[in-house]
């Protein structure tokens, strides 16, 4: 008979006491996801969108090769909800 904490153990295959791991994601990659000329996966080919380094790079993109140096990353920032006062004129 199983006692209860065997029904929560890990995934089959894993020995005891270890946790699955999660592959590192690189800061190039993070960068690149945060970066406002990322071109979002329903648009293409995921990619960098900004007009001097799409003719160079391609859809083929590799965050590796460009945005640890990047010159023209920009974080994206969520909208700020305006007030109807902000219309009036």
């Amino acid at each position: 008979m199983k006692s209860m904490s065997d029904s929560f153990s890990p995934a089959p295959g894993v020995p005891p006491g270890q946790a699955l791991e999660t592959p590192a994601v690189s800061e190039a990659v993070v960068k690149f996801k945060s970066c406002r000329w990322r071109r979002p996966p329903e648009d293409g080919p995921e990619c960098c969108g900004h007009r001097d380094v799409l003719p160079i790079a391609g859809t083929s993109f590799n965050p590796e090769a460009w945005c640890p140096d990047c010159a023209f990353f920009k974080l994206r920032r969520t909208p700020k909800k305006r007030s109807a006062e902000d219309y009036r004129y």
